[in-house]
C-alpha cells in the first residue's frame, strides 16, 4: 500500500514519528472496521480510522474523539505525542476491545452506518468492552478522571483535550445554517395583507428573520445560524404577522426533522472530499409538513438540503428553506 502523504504541523521530528507509526502494519487498516488504508485518526484516542468510521467518531463529540485528517489537517506536537504514546491500533484495541463478549462480531469494511455507530459508541462512548477498573468517570467540568496508571497511558487522550476545545465542544456537534428563502400564499392577518417574519427555534436557541411589509409572498433570502446540540430535536418554525400596536398574530408553523441531514453528514465526514451527490432523504408523509420529498446533497463540497413546507394550523401558506450542515472544525 502507498504511504500517507503527511501535511502536518508540528516539528520535523514529530512528523517523522507519526509517519513511522503510520507504517506499522496494524495501522494500515481501520481500528474499528478493518477497512484498508485509513486516512483519518482520532488524535486523543490514538487510533487510525477510515472515512466511514470517521463520521461516527465525529458524532461522538471532540470530548470523546478528536478526529483529524492524516493528509489535510494541521497536527500539533501534543497530538502527535498522544498518538505515539498510545502506540497505534493494536495497543489501543487491546484495551478498548479487551472484554468483547464471545461471539460478538465487529463491523467489517462493508458494514452499514447503523452497525458502525452501535459498535463505535459501545467501544468508546459507553466503554462496554473495557475492564471496569479502567473505565473513565466523566466529571461535571467536562474533564475526565482516569482511574489507573494503565488507562492514563493508553486512554489518556480522553483527558488530554486542549482547554479551548473541552468547553463548548461537549454540548454542540456542529452548526446549522438556515437560509429562509421565501414564503408563498401566506395568510392575511391585516386588512388586505400581512407583515410576515419567521422565528426559528432549535433547543434553547431562537433566531428571527427581518419583517417584510405588506407582502403575502415575501422573499427573505436570509441566512440564520444555530448551534446543533448533541441531543437535538426538530427545527421549529413559526411565521408571524408584525403588528405595531397589538400582539403579533401567528401565520402558521412547521417542524423540520434534522435527523436525515445530520446523520448523512456525519456518515460522510469531510464533504469536501466528494463530488456532487445525493447522500440522504427526508420523505414526505401524512405526519410531516413536507410538500415534496426533501433530499440531502453534497453540493460544491457542502452538505445541503432544500426543504419546502406547507404551514400547519393555518388556512394557507408555504415556506421554502435551504439547510446547510457545518462541522465545528469549519
Amino acid at each position: 500500500m502507498s504511504n500517507h502523504p503527511l501535511e502536518l504541523g508540528g516539528t520535523a521530528s514529530g512528523k517523522r514519528r507519526l509517519k513511522e507509526l503510520l507504517l506499522q502494519s496494524d495501522n494500515r487498516v481501520c481500528a474499528d472496521c478493518g477497512a484498508p488504508d485509513p486516512k483519518w485518526a482520532s488524535a486523543n484516542i490514538g487510533v487510525f480510522i477510515c472515512l466511514k468510521c470517521c463520521g461516527v467518531h465525529r458524532s461522538l463529540g471532540t470530548h470523546i474523539s478528536k478526529v483529524l485528517s492524516v493528509t489535510l489537517d494541521e497536527w500539533s506536537d501534543d497530538e502527535i505525542d498522544a498518538m505515539v504514546e498510545v502506540g497505534g491500533n493494536t495497543s489501543a484495541n487491546s484495551i478498548y476491545e479487551a472484554f468483547i463478549p464471545e461471539g460478538y462480531a465487529k463491523p467489517g469494511p462493508d458494514a452499514s452506518h447503523d452497525q458502525r455507530a452501535k459498535f463505535i459508541r459501545a467501544k468508546y462512548e459507553l466503554q462496554e468492552f473495557l475492564k471496569p477498573s479502567l473505565r473513565i468517570v466523566s466529571l461535571p467540568t467536562g474533564k475526565s478522571s482516569l482511574q489507573s496508571t494503565v488507562s492514563r497511558k493508553i486512554l489518556g487522550g480522553f483527558g488530554s483535550n486542549s482547554s479551548q476545545n473541552s468547553e463548548g465542544m461537549v454540548e454542540f456537534i456542529g452548526l446549522l445554517k438556515v437560509k429562509v428563502i421565501k414564503g408563498t400564499n401566506l395568510a392575511i392577518r391585516d386588512m388586505m395583507s400581512s407583515d410576515p417574519y419567521v422565528i426559528i427555534t432549535l433547543g434553547q436557541q431562537t433566531v428571527q428573520t427581518t419583517v417584510v411589509r405588506s407582502n403575502l409572498n415575501p422573499v427573505w433570502n436570509q441566512d440564520l445560524m444555530l448551534s446543533v446540540p448533541q441531543r437535538f430535536g426538530p427545527l421549529k418554525l413559526r411565521v408571524f404577522d408584525h403588528d405595531t400596536f397589538s400582539s403579533d398574530d401567528i401565520m402558521g408553523e412547521a417542524e423540520v426533522d434534522l435527523q436525515p441531514l445530520i446523520t448523512s453528514a456525519m456518515a460522510f465526514g469531510d464533504a469536501g472530499m466528494f463530488g456532487d451527490m445525493q447522500i440522504g432523504k427526508w420523505l414526505k408523509s401524512h405526519d410531516n409538513a413536507l410538500i415534496d420529498d426533501s433530499t440531502v446533497n453534497i453540493v460544491d463540497g457542502k452538505v445541503k438540503q432544500e426543504v419546502a413546507l406547507k404551514l400547519q394550523n393555518v388556512e394557507s401558506g408555504e415556506l421554502y428553506l435551504e439547510l446547510e450542515w457545518m462541522p465545528l472544525d469549519q
